[in-house]
């Protein structure tokens, strides 16, 4: 991936989201978005101190969501 193909930070489609952004995009609180990393129905990867959510695991949990929702 070159200089060019990467997205610039906080734009939705960066490989790695802050929970923040998972927030925003489930319109919850953050503190749900650690509650779902923490019950182990979001991955997340720490990063010194901070936590990302890969977006493949943002797209995974929705795919459940809407699956166990049909």
């Amino acid at each position: 991936m070159t200089h060019e193909d990467t997205p610039p930070p906080g734009r939705l489609d960066a490989r790695l989201l802050t929970v923040d952004q998972v927030a925003e995009t489930l319109q919850i609180s953050r503190w749900s978005v650690y509650r779902l990393i923490w019950a182990n129905d979001l991955r997340s990867a720490q990063i010194g101190r901070c936590r990302r959510v890969p977006r493949e695991a943002l797209d995974a949990y929705l795919a459940r969501l809407i699956s166990e929702a049909a």
